[in-house]
């Protein structure tokens, strides 16, 4: 391969990894929990007012101020004071007295792992209404430099590692002294102006991420740096002005040992921000999360940086004396950073994914089946590099590994692409869970209006195939509880031939009855209701059931 080919592949792979950042799932686009259940239930009706909602989401929140609300019947707020906030459930206190009808339930939350859940159910009291909308808290669109700039500053971010952390690394215990060590330096202090820059960025654009909102508002701002995520972030630009100081003399090979400790403390201390203020912090076993990660980013930042001062300084300048000392050690370090980079993968995906079918079925999975497939490609262009070294054909002749690192250079920086975007992409374990979660069965629930004499609201739990439980609520024309002598119900199928199975129903209140009825096949299921109000007045009511 040419000089001008193996460059013209590291532009292209470049240009590859700014793709799959712009092409991949929009970032805001994922909520990282799941809203698990509700009191009131969504779409049910309740006999009188509650005193409260809540809800109960699959890890703890924490709040965005102000976009919780419960609109009543009318449009006016029903609810009162702050919401409650205990872990993974909120509660909504409401005002005492409410009104009849249909109520909306609208929230948006903030996960613990620092991405934003929204949503909005009904609930309705003694009987259904027109649902009321909220004005106050308009559905909010995010924006297209919102999706597109949080996961470029991300990408930043990890290159800002890279380009920060190698080269130092390079200076400090490789490099040799008769080099010039400007250019690598610059490297070097490029990288730490990157993650500033990400940093910077993160902050600014969590505060419309997060609420929904715009972005100068000063009080979203304040509420994301009291969160973990701007915590972790505010350390994370301490420890980058402290780490500025002693990498003036590292760069210009002047430091001591006790200079380079307190930069290798530094250094975790602000690689750990990354994984607090992500998905590690917010995994089953967050412990072992945030230690696995600070490994893989130490792990990604040491190959890909070396491999970088390699590409565009040593393989160019050092003389094959040089190259004979450095490569062997380079060598040794590669292969430790690369078998970090497997073992906290393997660890991180069995967190993240959590089963093997999730691995094929939802975007984060996949991704991580990308990253596999170039990461094997990236290991095995390595493994002819490391089998150069060996034959000891490298220091005289350098052109064919610097050929080979430029190639490993530019497949991993797709692969720092994909890192950025999995980041923003919900996990595998919470997409399938929400996965589950819509198959599980369904429910049925519908007023109908056609009798002349009441409405009768039919409800049907799960509207599955099997065992089904009913509920039927009635009501005067103009909405009011109708009082029922007697009930009747049957069910059928015309597509199945399946004539009036007899549906047993028993008077819980006077306008409210229940039932049970095993239903053998799927279909259009028509369940017809006798109810009878006086010793002459009865209606029928047919309701057409889907059943899966």
């Amino acid at each position: 391969m040419s000089r001008i080919a193996s460059r013209l592949l590291v532009v292209a792979a470049l240009i590859a990894g700014w793709a799959a950042v712009f092409l991949a799932p929009a970032a805001p686009a994922s909520a990282h929990a799941v809203l698990e259940g509700t009191s009131p239930a969504a779409n049910s009706i309740v006999p009188t007012p509650p005193p409260q909602v809540v809800l109960t989401f699959s890890e703890g929140v924490r709040q965005v101020p102000d976009k919780i609300h419960v609109i009543a019947p009318d449009g006016s707020r029903a609810d009162t004071g702050q919401p409650t906030f205990d872990g993974p459930n909120v509660t909504v206190p409401l005002k005492s007295g409410g009104a009849n009808g249909t109520y909306l339930v609208n929230f948006r939350v903030i996960s613990a792992d620092s991405h934003p859940i929204a949503g909005a159910f009904t609930y309705s009291v003694g009987a259904p209404s027109a649902a009321p909308t909220d004005s106050n808290t308009p559905v909010v669109a995010e924006s297209t430099f919102l999706k597109i700039g949080y996961p470029v500053v991300k990408y930043l971010g990890y290159a800002g590692l890279v380009l920060l952390i190698g080269p130092a690394l390079v200076l400090a215990l490789l490099w040799p002294h008769r080099l010039a060590r400007r250019d690598p330096s610059r490297l070097a202090w490029s990288g730490l102006g990157l993650i500033t820059l990400s940093t910077l960025g993160e902050l600014f654009l969590q505060a419309p991420y997060s609420t929904g909102g715009g972005y100068f508002e000063g009080a979203a701002l304040r509420d994301v740096l009291g969160s973990t995520f701007g915590t972790a972030h505010l350390v994370r630009i301490g420890v980058l002005a402290a780490s500025a100081f002693l990498l003036r003399p590292l760069l210009a090979g002047r430091s001591g040992v006790a200079d380079r400790a307190l930069l290798v403390i530094l250094g975790v201390v602000g690689l750990a921000t990354w994984p607090l203020s992500g998905h590690p912090g917010a995994s089953e076993v967050p412990s072992v999360s945030v230690v696995v990660d600070i490994a893989h980013l130490a792990a990604m930042a040491v190959w890909l940086g070396g491999l970088l001062m390699l590409g565009a300084f040593l393989l160019r300048q050092a003389s094959p004396r040089e190259l004979g000392a450095i490569l062997p050690v380079w060598s040794s370090w590669a292969t430790l950073a690369v078998t970090v980079l497997f073992l906290a993968g393997v660890v991180q995906a069995l967190i993240e994914v959590a089963t093997f079918k999730a691995l094929f079925t939802t975007s984060y999975g996949q991704l991580i089946i990308a990253k596999v497939v170039l990461f094997g490609a990236v290991i095995g262009v390595a493994a002819f590099s490391r089998n150069l070294v060996r034959k000891r054909t490298a220091p005289d002749n350098p052109r064919p590994i610097r050929r080979l690192v430029l190639s490993e250079l530019g497949v991993t920086a797709v692969v720092l692409a994909l890192s950025a975007t999995l980041v923003q992409t919900t996990p595998a374990r919470t997409a399938e869970a929400n996965q589950v979660a819509a198959e599980q069965p369904g429910y049925f629930s519908q007023m109908i209006t056609t009798s002349n004499l009441l409405n009768l609201q039919v409800e049907v739990d799960p509207a599955k195939v099997g065992n089904n439980d009913i509920h039927l609520y009635a009501y005067t024309k103009d909405n009011q509880p109708q009082v029922v002598v007697e009930w009747k119900g049957t069910a059928s199928l015309p597509s199945a031939g399946i004539e009036n199975l007899d549906i047993p129903l028993l008077g819980l209140a006077p306008t409210h009855s229940t039932g049970a009825i095993q239903l053998p096949r799927a279909g259009q299921w028509q369940l017809k209701f006798v109810a009878r109000t006086s010793d002459i007045d009865q209606a029928t009511v047919t309701a057409t059931v889907p059943v899966s």
